[in-house]
């Protein structure tokens, strides 16, 4: 009752593993970016449907495919290539009796794994996500780390989705994370422009994940220090260090990438002084 849906760019060294851990299913699609490796022809090989679009940003991108990728199933599971479907994972999904009840969409909770292997298990910030849904159902906001927006109640579902965002390296991730920062300045600069307001209580004590998150971000990225305070959260009050110099490195990196933000907000608002 499951399709895959799998978003690539130039994933030639990922998607092979990525494909594997899904080979259970018989409805498999590869989104992919116009990549100029061999990751069409690896999802070809494999057996996997394949659609390119020009990727835009990302809840774009993400919304047109649900609304055009022509799964065979009702219900759909959307990994990354650098992603891993567990074997508990796997077998929560094939035994999920998706008309028991109400629910449009499943939370899955999600391990990080740093370049040595180790599970970043306190440092991990977000550890759940709307990965398995009705396409029908969700819809994706923001450019860049979209904000899931299901239609529906949701539920949660055993097993994790085990997630490699160091299998390319440290200058990937680097480079990657400068990309992310350009498209979060922009929407900080938008909300700016817009005057949204963002609700504390709703950042607090919102019951709903994904609404919690999005108001906890905007308001998180009004307070001056801010890669500061993302340390100290991680490394003092997550307890990263419980995962032993990987979660502090790990949380160092994150920190860098907030300075990312800060530092790109304020070349844009630089540039609209200016004219």
């Amino acid at each position: 009752m499951v399709s895959i849906l799998i978003l690539t760019k130039n994933e030639q060294q990922d998607l092979p593993g990525c494909l594997q851990s899904v080979s259970w299913c018989d409805d498999i699609h590869v989104y992919d970016s116009f990549s100029d490796d061999e990751t069409v022809n690896i999802a070809r090989n494999a057996g996997a449907h394949i659609t390119q679009r020009k990727f835009d940003n990302w809840s774009a991108h993400q919304n047109w495919g649900l609304a055009n990728i022509p799964f065979k199933y009702p219900w759909v599971l959307y990994i990354d290539a650098d992603e891993r479907v567990s074997e508990g994972l796997r077998t929560a999904i094939l035994q999920l009796d998706p008309h028991a009840g109400p629910a449009v969409a499943y939370e899955i909770r999600r391990r990080d794994f740093a370049w040595n292997g180790r599970w970043l298990k306190h440092a991990q910030i977000s550890p759940f996500y709307l990965r398995l849904f009705r396409p029908d159902k969700m819809r994706y906001e923001r450019l860049v780390n979209p904000v899931s927006i299901p239609d529906g109640p949701v539920a949660a579902i055993e097993g994790y989705l085990d997630h490699y965002p160091f299998s390319k390296g440290f200058r990937f991730w680097l480079q990657r994370h400068l990309g992310y920062a350009d498209m979060e300045a922009s929407m900080r600069m938008k909300d700016l422009d817009k005057g949204v307001r963002f609700s504390v209580k709703k950042a607090l004590f919102s019951k709903d994940f994904t609404e919690k998150r999005y108001h906890q971000k905007g308001i998180f990225y009004k307070i001056p220090g801010r890669p500061f305070i993302k340390w100290f959260y991680m490394v003092i009050w997550r307890r990263s260090f419980l995962d032993g110099s990987a979660g502090i490195t790990y949380a160092t990196l994150q920190s860098i990438y907030e300075y990312f933000i800060v530092l790109k907000t304020k070349e844009l608002m630089n540039e609209h002084k200016r004219k």
